[in-house]
């Protein structure tokens, strides 16, 4: 399939100048916006009044708790004072992703700088009593806290837990032909796992239709209390790190102002335009090789411009500037002399009038409306999203004309139908498939009919599917795979993430992350909502049989249910057509992380379409072909189930409770969506009780099997009247590599082993069906060993087809 028409190169190179890359205005003027961020920066961690020093520091004027970060800050004001002078210079359209996201400082004081955060938050206006109130309400009760978090514009990248910037700057690239991504890596985050595999995008990003990342790696020299590796290493060892990766490295190192600001213009011209040439030469020359792309390399000070020595003990270019280098302020009189001379070493009265309004000087480098780093959209990516084209379910759906009869693999159905979603979007480029080297064994190759997957460094002959501009996504790393899909889908684009089950839980702490995000934007009015982040989660605990023990867990479900009830959704289709009407839905919901876990195996077929669609709509209902209830009174019991091989076990225990007690009224009931079992005030999915008392019914046993770990299904459904009567089977650590139906007898989710529940806690039966309980124990027994004598399943076991 032939790719969109390729974009034109990225920026414009400024016309050269005699001087040098500054004339003496130009210094003058980013100096001063550099000194009024850092000024800022210092007053939103110590003041809560008498902004602008118009009389002399009191005790008073200090915030009674001391929080913030200063060390990184004055490196981060630099970064953004240098960008604006790019941006306008060259009318480029940029983000940037702060890595240091304990810089918050440094990125609220540069957007209030350039009107954004006033235009956002009005009340924090751009004059003395705005930033009296920008200096109060940071790390305060009832205002922002210390990182760039989702209030603070132009950000999508918090920064709260370290080494994922990278992997977000260029999931914004791409697809986003004309966007620089620059990136401020901390040297801190530099030593996580995430960010060193981070480096290797550079063999993904496709130079005609992504845009491009500039990573700047600020290396002050110190963690909270340690050294940092890479700011240790000899120049000539980091650069062949950094070369290695695929990066030509440009250095600017030094902590005299005047000669940073102009290495630091220069290194930044000198990036641009190659960045720029690069695009130039594979958009309009057709060059194919990979590009060395370049990077800066930020060398200055932890704490540059703050106290030198404070109690005798050098801070300034240590570790003891990374957060509060003067913590006394309060109780200690040298200390608050220290903040005061700290703060007027800025000479604020030079950067702001007497109205506290920027000077001129000080804005002539701030770019005007959506250029500003604080307005651009991709940083409210929900400004740029466009609904999604599904093509009608009916073409992918399979025919079910009799129940449990024909098998298909769920997610090869579901294949198809991301390859139509593929191709409805070849042109506008906006969705991408994630995972970590899976999709063809997951049973999506479908997509690469309609695409193929990304790929910029050598291809051999016997390679399949690699090209430029693919759009599905596959390296062996789970971190990078979340961390590219966030950046893609906070800037505006669509996406699904494909794993196998066991192995989700290596991204649980970004996906916390992403749901902290989503919970703070949601109660931000300015914050328009994004694509939700779908997870696929299949070869599962159930069918890794094959691959034993290491490949057995479920419990990435337990782990997203306890995150924000507002922003999370866990769905258990039980067949190929309800995974499509639910991967139909979740890839049209907004703000949500949407968990589905779904086989790849061959699986029974149990409803139509039409059923399917409604049943997923429901999120939970009783399967009244599979029960023996007439109606005229409760069941005698229930047996519930929410997953597809439990789906399985179910049926072919609701038959066998059909062919063995006739007279027994069995209701089965299935769950799809996961939160409709917990109780309608905690949940927007959960049922009110009266809804779940008249599906499950108030005093009658029910037998509940489920996908994942028991305990699960109990803690939903703790508060409700029927829960003593509640006994769930699911997975409890037992495993290995060995059969299919071993798997569910190990951890007795087994049809015999639920016909036995029956028998033990419907009143009244265990005495009359002792024989069945006994004949239900010894096919187990025989199962055992059968197994270990032929290596497969009992015939009545693999043969087995629901006849009810």
């Amino acid at each position: 399939m032939p790719d969109a028409h390729a974009p034109a190169a990225t920026g414009t190179a400024p016309a050269p100048s005699a001087q040098g890359p500054l004339d003496a205005d130009e210094l003058r003027a980013l100096d001063a916006h550099w000194r009024a961020a850092n000024y800022l920066a210092v007053g939103q961690i110590y003041l809560m009044s008498n902004p602008l020093l118009a009389e002399p520091l009191r005790p008073e004027h200090i915030k009674p708790r001391l929080l913030g970060h200063w060390g990184t800050s004055p490196g981060l004001n630099l970064v953004h004072t240098h960008l604006n002078r790019v941006i306008k210079a060259r009318d480029l359209d940029a983000l940037c992703i702060w890595g240091p996201g304990h810089g918050g400082p440094a990125v609220v004081a540069n957007s209030w700088l350039d009107g954004t955060f006033s235009e956002i938050y009005p009340d924090v206006s751009r004059d003395a009593a705005g930033m009296a109130r920008l200096f109060r309400q940071f790390s305060f009760p009832g205002g922002i806290p210390s990182h760039v978090a989702p209030q603070v514009p132009g950000s999508i990248h918090e920064g709260g837990e370290l080494g994922y910037s990278l992997a977000h700057a260029y999931g914004a690239a791409f697809d986003n032909p004309e966007l620089v991504v620059a990136c401020v890596v901390g040297d801190g985050e530099a030593e996580t796992g995430p960010l060193a595999t981070s480096w290797h995008s550079t063999k993904f990003l496709d130079p005609v239709h992504d845009g491009a990342v500039l990573p700047v790696l600020h290396l002050n020299g110190y963690k909270i209390a340690n050294p940092t590796v890479l700011a240790r290493l000899p120049r000539e060892e980091l650069d062949q790190l950094l070369r290695g990766v695929g990066h030509e490295p440009v250095h600017v190192t030094g902590d005299d102002p005047a000669a940073v600001h102009q290495e630091f213009a220069a290194a930044m011209d000198r990036c641009l335009d190659r960045i720029s040439d690069i695009q130039r030469r594979a958009r309009s020359g057709g060059e194919t090789e990979r590009p060395r792309w370049p990077m800066i390399v930020l060398r200055t000070p932890k704490g540059w411009t703050g106290p030198h020595e404070v109690d005798g003990k050098p801070v300034e270019g240590t570790w003891r500037s990374h957060q509060v280098p003067l913590a006394g302020v309060r109780d200690n009189p040298e200390h608050l002399r220290q903040l005061e001379d700290w703060l007027r070493s800025y000479r604020p009265a030079e950067l702001f009038g007497g109205d506290g309004r920027p000077r001129p000087d000080v804005l002539t480098c701030v770019p005007e409306g959506t250029r500003r780093l604080g307005a651009s959209p991709h940083a409210n990516g929900g400004l740029l999203l466009r609904d999604l084209p599904t093509p009608p379910l009916e073409r992918h759906a399979v025919e079910v004309d009799k129940r449990g009869a024909a098998l298909h693999e769920p997610t090869r159905v579901l294949g198809g139908l991301l390859a139509s979603v593929m191709e409805a979007t070849a042109e506008r480029r906006d969705f991408r498939v994630v995972g970590p080297d899976e999709t063809e064994s997951n049973r999506l190759g479908a997509l690469y009919g309609a695409t193929s997957k990304a790929w910029e460094a050598e291809t051999l002959d016997t390679d399949e599917h690699l090209a430029r501009g693919g759009r599905v996504m596959e390296v062996l790393s789970e971190h990078l795979c979340q961390g590219w899909l966030e950046g893609y889908l906070l800037t505006g684009r669509h996406g699904l993430f494909s794993s196998y089950e066991a192995f989700a839980h290596i991204v649980d702490s970004m996906v916390n992350q992403h749901v902290k995000w989503l919970r703070t934007a949601r109660r931000l009015p300015w914050r328009r909502p994004i694509a939700s982040l779908n997870y696929l989660l299949t070869s599962h605990v159930w069918r890794q049989d094959h691959n034993g023990f290491s490949h057995q867990d479920p419990g990435f479900v337990d782990h997203v249910l306890n995150k924000s009830p507002e922003c999370v959704r866990v769905y258990l289709p039980p067949d190929a057509n309800t995974l499509l009407s639910v991967a139909e839905h979740v890839l049209h919901t907004r703000d949500y992380v949407n968990v589905i876990v779904a086989g790849k195996q061959p699986s029974f077929d149990w409803l139509p379409l039409d059923e399917a669609r409604a049943h997923c709509a429901r999120g939970v209902g009783t399967w009244e072909w599979a029960g023996t209830e007439d109606g005229s009174r409760d069941p005698d019991v229930v047996l519930a189930c929410a997953g597809d091989v439990p789906t399985l076990e179910t049926l072919a225990a609701a038959d066998l409770l059909r062919r063995h007690l006739p007279e027994l009224a069995v209701r089965v009931v299935n769950v799809v969506d996961m939160a409709r079992l917990l109780p309608a005030g905690e949940h927007p999915h959960g049922m009110p009780d009266s809804e779940f008392d008249a599906l499950f019914t108030r005093d009658k046993p029910v037998i509940f099997a489920y996908h994942g770990y028991p305990w699960l299904i109990h803690r939903l459904g703790y508060r409700r009247a029927g829960h003593r009567n509640l006994h769930v089977r699911g997975y409890k650590e037992e495993g290995t590599t060995t059969t299919p139906f071993d798997m569910v007898v190990r951890n007795d989710l087994d049809r015999y082993r639920l016909v036995m529940d029956v028998v033990d806690r419907v009143p009244g039966l265990g005495v009359r069906a002792v024989a069945v309980r006994q004949a239900m124990a010894d096919v187990r027994t025989r199962h055992h060993a059968w197994i270990r004598e032929h290596g497969v399943d009992l015939p009545e076991v693999a043969d087995w087809t629901w006849t009810g």
